[in-house]
């Protein structure tokens, strides 16, 4: 490498994909449905079957949907793994795999959230692999061109975007392995499965 020059993409691309490979994608692992729709708070939001919500916004496209509010309410309701994977899979991810990356359309409304844990890693994977290989193909170049008026900022550089993203998928994902840590030490008879 020349000592004048830094490839930056390089590096974006491995912030996350160090923390997904040797942290994340491991503790994500043998993910069951009761803790992907568990809550530890009552009125928690959460991916339900259609009609099973109360939320003032019920948004997806299949038999499950994802509780929603516009504007969100302050406080902002606590939210489960279900919820938490729904948001990354969807409003993280896939809604920029679309805009800056060739991906199908997606938004909140149309997605069809799984109605399990297997599925919902599946997706996340899906959505992951599509967007590593997106900042790849941006090599170092196209990392400074505005995002455009896809963003909230269409005047950012794209490398912008790309740490946005990369703190969202570390913000939340850390959120779902942490309530997996709190399933796992209220729920004694998971306790001794793990054993």
């Amino acid at each position: 490498m020349d000592e004048d020059h830094l490839d930056w993409n390089r590096p974006l691309r491995e912030q996350w994909e160090f923390h997904w490979n040797h942290q994340l994608r491991a503790r994500l692992e043998g993910l069951t449905d009761d803790e992907y729709f568990w809550s530890p708070v009552p009125d928690a939001w959460n991916v339900r079957p259609r009609g099973g919500s109360t939320a003032p916004v019920q948004a997806g496209s299949g038999d499950y949907t994802i509780d929603y509010a516009f504007p969100e309410p302050v406080p902002a309701p606590f939210t489960t793994i279900a919820w938490r994977l729904g948001h990354v899979i969807v409003g993280v991810l896939a809604t920029r795999n679309a805009a800056h990356f060739g991906a199908p359309a997606a938004s909140y409304e149309t997605w069809e959230y799984a109605g399990d844990a297997a599925t919902a890693l599946h997706q996340l994977q899906t959505q992951l692999d599509v967007w590593q290989a997106g900042v790849r193909g941006l090599g170092e170049a196209k990392l400074g061109v505005p995002v455009g008026a896809k963003e909230p900022y269409p005047e950012a550089p794209m490398a912008d975007l790309v740490l946005h993203i990369h703190r969202e998928l570390i913000h939340h994902l850390a959120e779902a392995c942490l309530l997996r840590d709190l399933y796992l030490h209220t729920h004694p008879r998971t306790k001794e499965a793990a054993r």
